[in-house]
């Protein structure tokens, strides 16, 4: 129940424009923590999430592209992220 009451309220804020709410439903839909895996609504969401300056889904979207095997693209992706700050990129 809890997860679930998450992503109602990650839902609301996302449509508002959250980016951190954005990153966390791509999260959750990449994985399919908790709702059923949808990966194509995932990198919708981190890219929404990316356009605003939101670092983990900027990674996100490179390890994406590292599992389609579009290298090249996740390191940019990496690049951007790590430029912004994310130590893990």
């Amino acid at each position: 129940k809890n997860a679930l009451d998450a992503i109602e309220w990650w839902s609301i804020a996302a449509e508002l424009g959250d980016a951190d709410s954005q990153y966390e439903l791509g999260r959750v839909y990449y994985y399919g923590d908790g709702v059923k895996q949808d990966k194509a609504r995932a990198i919708r969401y981190w890219q929404k999430a990316a356009m605003q300056g939101q670092s983990d889904a900027r990674h996100g979207l490179g390890l994406a592209e590292l599992e389609r095997c579009d290298h090249d693209l996740a390191v940019q992706h990496w690049m951007i992220s790590a430029k912004m700050g994310y130590e893990k990129s």
